[in-house]
């Protein structure tokens, strides 16, 4: 009986231009090692028109391959995000080679291809499970993918109205947040949005939650650090009656109360948690997202690299 191949899957930005050469010697490595790899569609067609050929176990393909035992994404953050939304919360284990900016998602440059493949082939990575936040309320705005790995906001409009955001934790009223915004962020969210916002950096792994306004309007409104297993409920009021609702970058409109019609915070505290009208509950997703990083993966190193921590 012939030995079933092992599947790598291959996600990417569209901006390959210049790394063409690199990815064809990444694929040809995988490709030596016995793996089949199979290219996202879009990326796929993309590296052909520049100049890769496809077939012999490198193939283009539309839906995320359940049976894969990794997916690379090449590109930065932003396509790492995207890459774990491919995958579909299928828990693979999710590899990243920097091809963009920062990269603080990336374990490997273009230059490291060896290394990633015998990553990959001997199956040494470190795997670092993400906690993944899901979005109920509004899932018809989502196209299908109510779950965010770094983080869901929600953010005023273009006018200069602030938002006041009510939020319960659990079913117990805690505050409301007069901001331009509400930024609830996971650990690997911590050093994206959040930070830029105020909110501290957690280390990725744990199991937390971080609610962090955007420019509030009081001096008594923090970040506050939760567990994962709780419930957040918020129900969100502007003046100009619209706000805007992101879930890792992807931003739709969303109705919101007006602001004349909120009762008191006194009356928010004796609602309970039967009297709740949520417009939008956030909970731990059902799934985690597998992170791949190098063996000698080191986040104190990560972050003197990456964010220049503790230089002057």
């Amino acid at each position: 009986m012939e030995k079933e191949q092992m599947i790598v899957a291959v996600y990417g930005s569209r901006h390959q231009e210049k790394n063409a050469g690199k990815l064809l010697e990444m694929f040809s490595m995988l490709r030596r090692q016995g793996m089949r790899v199979l290219v996202e569609e879009r990326l796929g067609n993309h590296l052909h028109e520049l100049g890769i050929a496809f077939g012999d176990g490198l193939e283009i393909v539309k839906e995320f391959p359940r049976e894969a035992m990794t997916l690379v994404s090449i590109g930065g953050d932003g396509t790492f995000l995207r890459a774990s939304r491919w995958a579909g919360g299928s828990e693979v284990g999710i590899i990243g080679l920097n091809t963009g900016h920062l990269g603080f998602l990336a374990s490997y440059a273009l230059d490291e291809v060896g290394e990633l493949v015998e990553i990959i082939c001997r199956r040494c990575g470190v795997v670092e499970p993400r906690l993944a936040l899901r979005l109920e309320g509004h899932e018809e705005k989502t196209e299908g993918w109510p779950y965010a790995l770094n983080e869901i906001a929600v953010s005023k409009s273009v006018t200069a109205s602030m938002l006041n955001v009510r939020t319960y934790v659990d079913g117990e009223f805690l505050a409301d947040y007069r901001a331009d915004g509400l930024v609830i962020s996971t650990p690997t969210g911590s050093t994206a949005y959040n930070l830029s916002v105020g909110g501290p950096i957690l280390e990725p792994t744990l199991r937390s939650v971080i609610l962090s306004p955007n420019a509030p309007h009081s001096l008594t409104m923090r970040p506050l650090v939760i567990s994962a297993d709780s419930r957040i409920d918020l129900e969100v009021y502007s003046r100009v009656g619209e706000c805007h609702l992101a879930l890792d970058g992807r931003t739709f409109d969303m109705a919101c109360r007006d602001t004349r019609l909120m009762s008191s915070e006194g009356e928010a505290e004796r609602r309970g948690e039967a009297g709740i009208a949520s417009d939008l509950r956030i909970s731990a997703a059902p799934f985690s997202v597998n992170v791949l990083r190098r063996p000698d993966s080191n986040y104190a190193r990560l972050l003197r690299n990456k964010l220049l921590w503790g230089r002057r």
